[in-house]
């Protein structure tokens, strides 16, 4: 890699807490000033929503009640991320550490890690980590186990409270909110649910610093962000990169000399055109991300991409809410009769209010995301959609 973009080495560097030094210490500090490093460095989730992480930790600490729960939400199905699967194939011991610390934190005694149905090949590997860390918990008098629960293949259960639908052996739907999980989450318990990366950052942050730790990123987006790169790229792959970086540097590094266009956060993110990867950051103050960065070149149709990405959000819709069952199928129909010239270009305007009106009204946020990647798209390649 070239130095156009700054490579890291926080997630995947060598250091794998070796016999879970680092968990040790932490465990022998107080929940408060556990709370303030994770509060102090900036941390947002991980998972694309990017809410703080100390703050929903503390939520729930404050809850009154024994009994909650920690779960790591490894049910990576977003198109075009992979980046969960080399974090539980190079470093699960980290992801498990960070799950400890946290159940230290809010008085939980039990953690889940909800693993993707397509990822069971993963499981071997992993039961021999839990093996080792259920040795090291039992020797440290420990009082937090972790288990595996698989997914079964459902984009939906994603959702943190269709996850914990499926987990409780009932159809993967979502909840209506409020309550929120760190009230009433898996069982109805105070429940902390974060992305597998996140726990391996909250590690980190516990063994360099809050002060270290922001030494990466911006003001906005602090610490690194490990991305999947795949599409019109001679790189495809698995990069840690720091958060905040202009798209346009991002391009030029992974780029292949023709790109006209990248999908920032996957289906359900946002597509930027060439004309805009000057001005566009790669963080919380830009374009938020979990982590996919899809990338294509002028060769691509985007009303084919667009058409794709609709047809998977028909697919994958729970269908439990008009707006994202009827909507998805209204908007992927709407510009296959633009695209035959059964109706006008400014039928895509009626399309876009559609979308817009998912945005608000759908019930979670596979719906609520649909307008993300169809405005974008209709806005910017709207010669496409008809040509």
């Amino acid at each position: 890699m070239s130095e156009l973009v700054k490579r890291v080495d926080l997630i995947f560097g060598e250091y794998s807490d070796q016999k879970y030094k680092t968990l040790e210490k932490t465990l022998k500090r107080s929940n408060d000033d556990i709370i303030k490093d994770i509060l102090d460095s900036g941390l947002k989730g991980r998972g694309g929503a990017g809410f703080p992480t100390a703050l929903k930790w503390k939520f729930t600490m404050e809850q009154p009640g024994d009994e909650k729960y920690v779960i790591c939400n490894a049910d990576e199905g977003e198109p075009g991320t992979f980046k969960d699967r080399e974090i539980l194939t190079k470093v699960p011991r980290k992801v498990f550490a960070g799950m400890a610390i946290c159940g230290k934190v809010i008085g939980a005694k039990k953690g889940y890690m909800y693993l993707r149905g397509e990822y069971r090949f993963l499981l071997p590997s992993l039961q021999v980590e839990l093996d080792a860390y259920a040795e090291m918990a039992k020797e440290m008098d420990i009082d937090f186990t972790i288990e595996v629960r698989m997914g079964s293949g459902a984009y939906i259960c994603g959702e943190e409270s269709a996850l914990f639908e499926s987990m409780e052996g009932k159809r993967g739907e979502p909840r209506n909110k409020p309550p929120y999980p760190t009230v009433s989450g898996y069982l109805n318990k105070p429940t902390v649910i974060n992305n597998v990366e996140t726990f391996v950052n909250v590690l980190m942050i516990c063994r360099i610093g809050p002060v270290q730790y922001k030494k990466l990123g911006t003001r906005d987006s602090r610490g690194s962000k490990v991305f999947s790169v795949s599409g019109d790229t001679p790189i495809a792959g698995i990069y840690e990169l720091e958060l905040g970086m202009p798209l346009e540097k991002f391009v030029d590094e992974f780029g292949d000399g023709d790109t006209k266009a990248v999908q920032v956060g996957g289906a359900s993110g946002f597509c930027v055109p060439r004309k805009k990867f000057k001005d566009t950051i790669i963080g919380f103050e830009g374009v938020p991300t979990g982590g996919s960065m899809m990338i294509f070149n002028s060769s691509r149709s985007m009303y084919n991409v667009l058409h794709n990405y609709l047809e998977f959000f028909e697919e994958e819709s729970c269908g439990q809410c008009t707006p994202c069952r009827v909507g998805c199928q209204q908007l992927r129909k709407g510009i296959e009769a633009v695209k035959r010239g059964d109706k006008p270009i400014t039928y895509l305007e009626q399309l876009m209010k559609l979308s817009e009106t998912m945005k608000i009204t759908a019930k979670c946020g596979l719906g609520q995301s649909v307008a993300n990647s169809f405005s974008s798209i209709v806005t910017n390649f709207k010669e496409e959609m008809i040509y």
